[in-house]
């Protein structure tokens, strides 16, 4: 599959926003964040402008982005509605938590911040969804797409709620989520890559199925469809050279224990955690970016059995 730009920053970016939210609303008032109120509103905003920002380039990838609005509508059936529905929703308990955080409700606060942290987890995991629900890519209908997806976001949220509250005193438990999150992520996507790695299970859709030959033996194509490029062959026929995805996933696992060993040495040097703890979600983001790329280009869709006899 072709790992767009805009679909890679999104769900990197809105992942991020939604998990520092949840971090944020859920800490905050067990006293685990630093207690100032501006600290609370600016790591709120940050949140806030992640999400924002990963859902607006996502509309870089549809054909008409001005119709956008009419998904919403596709609720009942359709995940990325229900993606749409629960970011908007999302939206206004946390909008309240900062209205509540510069009136000085806390108990309004406290309400409004765990409403916009179940919304996260809603949210996100509708996006995981999106593609778990996916039966022609084999890849992606997996039951540990949907959960990566929230233990990503919550790992690169939990980095940079650590980050942030290093600057202002108070990152050991964030930090600590941080590093027991990026443990999780390193397992769950070795795990994920031996179940891809292995041979199909029975029953997975093959060019003999296709085309109805199998009861003769092996088959394979001829001569392509046609010999110029299409839009389905561009989008649903990417690949990635073995070489390079194996190269990848290496820099992959690198930032994710250089993300856990950072958070780490931020937990044992707390007079000096800021540096540590900056550069552990920075790698944690940039390990998570291309995770999410080579997600996209180690997929294979079913169509292309058609054009290549390889799906």
């Amino acid at each position: 599959m072709n790992p767009a730009p805009s679909i890679v920053f999104f769900t990197t970016a809105s992942g991020a926003g939604y998990g520092l939210l949840f971090w944020l609303a859920l800490l905050r008032p067990l006293g685990l964040t630093p207690p100032s109120p501006t600290f609370a509103l600016v790591t709120l905003a940050l949140a806030l402008l992640l999400i924002t920002a990963g859902l607006l380039s996502s509309t870089a990838h549809l054909g008409r982005p001005e119709r956008a609005w009419r998904a919403l509508s596709q609720w009942r059936s359709s995940w990325l509605s229900r993606e749409g529905v629960a970011a908007l929703a999302t939206y206004v308990p946390a909008g309240l938590l900062g209205l509540a955080l510069i009136a000085g409700w806390n108990s309004v606060a406290a309400l409004s911040g765990l409403l916009a942290a179940a919304g996260a987890v809603v949210t996100v995991w509708c996006t995981g969804m999106i593609y778990a629900s996916l039966r022609t890519v084999r890849q992606w209908q997996h039951p540990l797409v949907g959960w990566g997806y929230l233990l990503f976001s919550g790992f690169s949220g939990a980095a940079l709620l650590a980050a942030a509250a290093a600057f202002a005193g108070g990152a050991a438990a964030p930090a600590l989520l941080a590093v027991a999150l990026g443990l999780g992520a390193l397992l769950l996507k070795r795990s994920y890559w031996m179940a891809i790695d292995a041979p199909a299970p029975a029953g997975t859709p093959s060019i003999e199925s296709a085309t109805g030959l199998g009861r003769i033996g092996a088959t394979s194509p001829l001569d392509p469809p046609h010999t110029e490029q299409t839009w389905l062959t561009r989008e649903m026929g990417f690949r990635v050279a073995r070489k390079h995805r194996l190269k990848l996933r290496v820099i992959i696992q690198a930032c994710f224990a250089a993300a856990v060993l950072l958070s780490l040495l931020g937990l044992l040097l707390p007079g000096a955690a800021a540096m540590p703890l900056t550069l552990a979600a920075l790698a944690a983001l940039a390990g998570l970016l291309i995770e999410r790329w080579l997600m996209f280009a180690e997929a294979t869709h079913t169509v292309m059995l058609y054009y290549t006899g390889e799906g």
